[in-house]
């Protein structure tokens, strides 16, 4: 069974979740047949490994993770593929992979100019 990690930063204000909750519901209303969960790389719960059980418990054998960052820092670039590895030593028969951050592609790009421009009428 396919699966999916909305995978965010966190932040200390519990806030700052909210937009991820959203993109979480949106995916499980448009795409009911993948599982998905929200992960997070500090100070917000799940962690990746956390998603990563829970995804395996419900049955998942393959996870593709989503970084919903604009870029690739430092955290992405260093912290993220470390956490991955981690969690792809533990769970060596999930086919555990990776996109690029979602910032980096042009259709979210162009969301972004889009919005932009509808501030402007």
């Amino acid at each position: 069974m396919k699966a999916i990690i909305l995978f965010g930063h966190g932040a200390r204000d519990a806030r700052w979740r909210e937009p991820l909750d959203r993109l979480g519901t949106l995916w499980k209303v448009q795409h009911p047949a993948t599982l998905v969960e929200l992960a997070f790389l500090e100070m917000m719960q799940p962690s990746l490994e956390e998603a990563v059980v829970s995804l395996v418990a419900s049955g998942a054998s393959e996870i593709v993770v989503v970084p919903v960052f604009f870029g690739q820092g430092g955290h992405l670039r260093n912290d993220f593929p470390l956490l991955l590895a981690s969690c792809q030593e533990k769970y060596p028969q999930i086919a555990l992979s990776t996109t690029p951050a979602v910032g980096e592609d042009e259709a979210v790009l162009q969301a972004i100019i889009d919005f932009g421009a509808r501030a402007l009428i």
